[in-house]
């Protein structure tokens, strides 16, 4: 049984190209040049190696190839489908391949030699990217910030409560309200950080159930079940069978952020793609969502957004 077709919602950074190669027609057989040039330049000094590791388990009907190349061994994710070219795609578990069934692998592994610079210079953005991002200075500590539905609170140890609870009405929080965790003051930040973020789920599940149903109820639409996600790489994402994931680190931003993110996840409902008539239907389920999708996009999903 064929899996059903998916599409997210992810974070693309000004920098060209952002995560994806633009798909391209698989490769011909090189032909030979009439003439020959210069002696080659001398290559620039080798760049340090990206790890490549094959992830487990890998997705449903894919299969994991190596391929040497001048710089490195690449090792990726190939899947077939019926489109008609060669994508190639950094995820959260690597690079991503998808080929047309007619295609063979010799010529899959040579539009992957191809594109091995396009393909490990991407790789090695991500890599720092996450390292940047795991050296971030959060102060999981009483007195540490970090931002709730838009608004900047406060946490606050207190040993004697019994479970955490806002000081003030977690439905619209005010900047400076206290998230009070039911932790000794002397706490790590490992179990302050742990504490806090399965608050923020459990209101996330809340938040983006009720906006759901909300929504849900306007438009007619009728979904098969949704769950959050944690993905480094996806605001959210919708699949043909009607299966949407939303991750849960929306929960920073402001309502109309959230509204926008499960307004796109669900106009992928009527259009599993992003033409203009996806964005119409966008617009129709969330007018003037323009301006949450601007401020979404300068985001990481592994990151707090700053207040």
């Amino acid at each position: 049984m064929a899996s059903p077709e998916q599409l997210e919602l992810r974070f693309e950074p000004d920098w060209p190209a952002a995560q994806r190669e633009p798909v391209r027609q698989p490769p011909a057989p090189p032909r030979d040049p009439q003439g020959a040039g210069p002696g080659p330049v001398s290559p620039p000094p080798a760049a340090a190696t990206v790890a490549t590791p094959r992830p487990d388990p890998l997705p449903p009907g894919a299969r994991w190839r190596v391929v040497s190349t001048d710089q490195q061994d690449i090792g990726f994710v190939l899947l077939r489908s019926r489109r008609r070219t060669i994508g190639f795609v950094i995820t959260d578990d690597g690079l991503r391949v998808t080929a047309p069934n007619w295609v063979t692998l010799a010529q899959v592994d040579d539009a992957v030699r191809e594109k091995s610079r396009w393909i490990l210079a991407k790789l090695r953005e991500w890599q720092a990217r996450k390292e940047q991002l795991a050296m971030a200075d959060t102060r999981w500590q009483a007195g540490g910030q970090l931002p709730y539905l838009g608004k900047r609170i406060v946490l606050g140890l207190a040993a004697d409560c019994r479970q955490p609870f806002l000081s003030g009405d977690a439905n619209a929080p005010r900047d400076g309200d206290t998230l009070w965790l039911p932790l000794p003051a002397d706490a790590s930040s490992a179990r302050v950080r742990d504490a806090a973020q399965s608050w923020l789920q459990q209101r996330a599940d809340a938040w983006f159930g009720a906006r759901l149903a909300y929504f849900l109820q306007r438009t007619g639409l009728k979904i098969r079940r949704w769950r959050l996600s944690s993905a480094a790489t996806r605001w959210g994402s919708c699949t043909s069978d009607g299966s949407i994931m939303l991750n849960w680190r929306l929960i920073h931003f402001a309502p109309d952020i959230i509204d926008y993110v499960i307004a796109h996840e669900l106009a992928h409902l009527r259009e599993m793609n992003h033409s203009q008539n996806f964005w119409t239907e966008v617009g129709n389920i969330l007018p003037g969502f323009e301006s949450a999708k601007d401020v979404l996009r300068r985001y990481d999903p592994a990151s707090l957004p700053l207040l």
